[in-house]
């Protein structure tokens, strides 16, 4: 509706009566952030912007967790999905959560209406992110080529699949 991220923020959490339980983030096209974790967020909680970015998490081994994802970020080279590959990363490497983790995803949306990044791992006994990574690298160079066949079916490259001779 063209709010700035604060309002929309703000708007966002006078909806229900629970704001005080939810953590939210919001970064708009140009990269303004707004962000809050409730006093009734669960475990250590924290949140914090930086340039062209925003992180919050909950259940944290410590805030730090949230720091280190701003900096990779922010010191990342890629594209979008890579920085936001890096950002997990350091996550973990700064101690993740307070349990195990056993799930991740990447989802990432351009000027399209739809995800042009959607992968998931839902439940791995270890090293989710690692999983991502790897689902990420195996699907990147073929990211234009899904996203010509969805705008252009007759413009896209044959897979060479069975059925597609």
């Amino acid at each position: 509706s063209g709010l700035d991220p604060q309002a929309a923020l703000d708007k966002a959490l006078g909806s229900n009566g629970y704001g005080q339980y939810r953590q939210v983030t919001v970064i708009d096209s140009h990269g303004a952030s707004a962000h809050f974790s409730g006093r009734e967020a669960l475990g250590i909680h924290h949140a914090r912007a930086g340039e062209q970015c925003v992180a919050a998490g909950n259940l944290l081994a410590s805030t730090a967790v949230i720091e280190a994802m701003v900096e990779a970020f922010e010191q990342a080279d890629g594209g979008l999905p890579d920085r936001l590959l890096a950002a997990m990363h350091a996550a973990m490497a700064a101690g993740g959560e307070a349990g195990p983790v056993h799930s991740a995803a990447l989802s990432v949306v351009g000027d399209l209406v739809w995800p042009v990044v959607d992968l998931r791992v839902d439940w791995a006994d270890q090293d989710p992110i690692a999983e991502l990574d790897r689902l990420w690298r195996a699907y990147a160079p073929q990211l234009h080529d899904y996203i010509t066949r969805a705008l252009d079916p007759t413009a896209a490259p044959s897979y060479g699949v069975p059925g597609d001779e």
